[in-house]
């Protein structure tokens, strides 16, 4: 079972167990109840610990962070392939392909989900907590945290500076001006079940863009969300007139040009939540999007390359 420790400061010398573990561990009420009746789910110096117990100088506060009780709901495992970029006893990365939902759904009950190929890999009992959800048709990394705990902690940093995340998209036609930002409120459609629009009373939602480059009236851009509305980056390119290539609900569906968004989630930065070690990952842009701009990316094509502004065969319009 994963644990986490903090050792006692002489600043921190008879607080209680409690203090810590909200304070310097940043473990919620929730979990902090649930540890309680967990056999040695609390232990100070390898001993059992009650959260009124004081600490003192030294101590080593342990807990542990893993789920005690299997998924309610056990997903369906399925045989469908989920590359592993990252993995520790804490949280996992993985780099979804197009066509896999989350979780399964009623309105698509065939579909493959990441729920399902996990539990394929590692059994029905793993628990799957994601971090950043990604549609059904965007490409790329995504974090699963192991445990409760886990997921809160990235939970609230997700939209922060301590979760940095990068997208690559293709999309129709070229923004003017070629870098900027997307400030436009987004809300549900009145005019679509699944859709959402810009409208006033919507919710914030703030998207950096900049692009790298066009070819054959398509350009690749580098998109960077700040918020996490749903359907936030395709949202935003339709506005501006530039939906990306394949959107069938936002663009112009095209199964011949790619038969999904052209959207693909890149690159990831965070700081390890119990570690603190800095990740720094990428995830090469799938071949249904490189066919689009094949000039501009025929240098960044080798797996983890970054993209960046000098690459060959195309230009800025």
């Amino acid at each position: 079972m994963p644990t986490i420790r903090a050792i006692v400061t002489p600043e921190q010398d008879g607080a209680t167990v409690r203090h810590i573990l909200k304070a310097v561990l940043h473990v919620s009420s929730h979990a902090i109840s649930r540890l309680t009746r967990t056999e040695n789910g609390i232990r100070v110096n390898g001993k059992h610990a009650r959260t009124v117990d004081l600490l003192h100088t030294g101590d080593v506060l342990e807990v542990e962070t893993g789920d005690h009780r299997p998924p309610r709901v056990r997903p369906t495992p399925g045989d469908w392939p989920l590359p592993v970029v990252w993995e520790d006893g804490h949280l996992l990365v993985v780099n979804k392909p197009a066509g896999m939902t989350a979780h399964a759904s009623n309105f698509l009950p065939d579909t493959p989900t990441v729920a399902g190929a996990l539990a394929w890999q590692r059994g029905t009992d793993f628990v799957f907590h994601p971090v950043n959800r990604l549609d059904k048709g965007t490409t790329g990394l995504m974090v699963i945290a192991k445990s409760g705990y886990i997921h809160d902690r990235l939970r609230y940093a997700l939209h922060t500076e301590s979760f940095y995340r990068e997208y690559r998209a293709v999309c129709v036609g070229c923004p003017e001006p070629v870098s900027g930002t997307i400030d436009a409120p987004i809300g549900r459609d009145p005019n679509s079940v699944v859709g959402r629009c810009v409208r006033p009373d919507g919710a914030r939602a703030v998207t950096h863009y900049e692009v790298l480059g066009t070819e054959d009236g398509l350009s690749l851009l580098r998109l960077r969300p700040e918020t996490g509305r749903t359907h936030q980056l395709r949202v935003h390119m339709a506005s501006i007139g530039c939906p990306l290539a394949g959107d069938w609900l936002y663009g112009r569906e095209d199964p011949d040009l790619i038969p999904r968004p052209a959207l693909h989630a890149y690159a990831l930065e965070l700081d390890h939540p119990v570690t603190g070690k800095h990740l720094s990952l990428t995830a090469p842009i799938p071949s249904d999007m490189a066919r689009l701009v094949p000039g501009l990316l025929a240098e960044t094509a080798r797996a983890g390359e970054k993209t960046d502004h000098k690459i060959g065969g195309g230009s800025l319009c």
